[in-house]
């Protein structure tokens, strides 16, 4: 059996931390839906968008829900609230989300935008963005 050297060690994390992200990257594709996931509610309705919420995350109540026309939505988009005050919410090309709070780290749903903003709020207060 060779001896183990540090170059060896090395190249096996290396390989290992390789293996682990190529695996991280296809796991979205490969696993199933996300209502075929047991513990999981369904982030989707019927016409592909997002589901409404509403539920107290932290301590905070936050909730979504499809709207359309008015305001800075143009045609349909999608409102999020944490305690009755809106946060900002976008879709992205690739199906992530982000929020005016934490605008560069995309997340999957409005849900988790708004239980991210929730995090990092840190108890705060959510004050009100003015669009335009």
């Amino acid at each position: 059996m060779p001896e183990l050297t540090r170059r060896r060690a090395l190249g096996a994390a290396a390989a290992l931390a390789t293996a682990a992200g190529a695996q991280a990257l296809t796991a979205p594709s490969a696993s199933a839906s996300p209502a075929a996931t047991p513990g999981r509610m369904p982030e989707e309705h019927h016409h592909g968008g997002p589901e409404a919420f509403d539920e107290v995350f932290q301590g905070r109540r936050i909730e979504g829900r499809p709207v359309t026309g008015g305001g800075h939505h143009h045609g349909a988009g999608y409102a999020v609230f944490i305690d009755g005050v809106e946060l900002h919410v976008m879709s992205n090309a690739d199906g992530s989300w982000i929020s005016v709070v934490s605008h560069y780290d995309p997340v999957p749903s409005p849900r988790a935008a708004a239980r991210a903003a929730v995090l990092e709020l840190q108890g705060a207060p959510l004050v009100p963005f003015a669009a335009n």
